[in-house]
């Protein structure tokens, strides 16, 4: 009887994992909310919360342009001040996935919406596509394309700046460039797509917001992510990370790429409440 029962759990427990890996978790979605108090984030900002967008991969599987229907309800339906969307919106093959045109991809994206704003940068995979195609879709349907430049974000009386950088494989990520009319005493975000910038940010920048690693599509217990698509291995592979006062938040964001697997690395739209230090 022993014997019996192991055997079935021997054979149901790879199973259960399989199905949780390659079906169930990849095609969850939740909306997952994190507070941070960034260096230097001014009082008069104090609450101010960001919708993060990343990784969409539409055409990878469980990213139908109906599942990312449900994307922009899920995130409009948390009324967000700002949306970020860091990048990488189509895909290249990926198992069992189908192409979708980052103009069907923009269409669907232009009905977010966001007091503050909705913003871009693009992703490797975008500039692999088409980096001009993938800009001129999103700027087409009204989404600005922050690549190596910066706004100027005023909401209510709350004011920074808000600079993209574009794809640090790919694109020139021009840090300079991308705050040169930002003033070092000014409160400011630089959001891009690959976290391997982070080291390169000024001190006086208060946040970085990313996408790109995925958080490794994968975690194992005890071990880690075995595979992270970064310079710096698990060091900017997901989450919250503070170095000397400077912060970074990397997304694990929404699709998959290569392997349509996840496992204890749920997709999600991340929602970041920006608190001033001392309220």
């Amino acid at each position: 009887m022993v014997r019996r029962r192991l055997a079935i759990v021997a054979l149901l427990l790879p199973t259960t994992l399989a199905l949780w890996a390659f079906w169930f978790e990849p095609a969850s979605l939740r909306n997952e909310r994190h507070e941070l108090r960034p260096s230097e984030w001014p009082r008069a900002c104090d609450g101010f919360r960001i919708a993060v967008l990343a990784d969409i991969h539409a055409g990878s599987p469980y990213i139908g342009l109906s599942k990312l229907a449900k994307v922009v309800e899920k995130t409009n339906t948390a009324r967000p001040d700002m949306i970020l969307l860091a990048g990488d919106y189509v895909i290249h093959g990926v198992l069992g996935g189908r192409f979708i045109a980052p103009e069907d991809v923009a269409a669907e994206l232009s009905r977010l919406s966001a007091p503050a704003g909705v913003y871009a940068v693009l992703g490797n995979h975008d500039w692999w596509f088409d980096a001009d195609r993938v800009q001129r879709a999103l700027t087409g349907v009204g989404i600005p394309v922050l690549e190596d430049e910066a706004a100027q974000i005023v909401h209510r009386d709350c004011q920074f700046w808000l600079a993209g950088v574009s794809d640090f494989w790919e694109g020139p990520h021009d840090v300079r460039a991308a705050l040169d009319t930002v003033s070092p005493d000014a409160p400011s975000i630089v959001f891009t797509h690959n976290p391997d910038i982070f080291p390169t940010i000024p001190n006086h920048v208060s946040l970085t917001i990313a996408g790109h690693t995925h958080g490794g599509q994968v975690y194992l217990p005890g071990l880690g992510r075995p595979i992270v698509p970064s310079n710096y291995g698990q060091r900017f592979a997901v989450g919250h990370v503070v170095e000397e006062r400077r912060h970074l938040f990397v997304t694990s964001g929404i699709g998959t790429s290569i392997l349509p697997i996840r496992f204890l690395v749920p997709p999600e739209i991340s929602l970041l409440e920006l608190r001033a230090r001392g309220l």
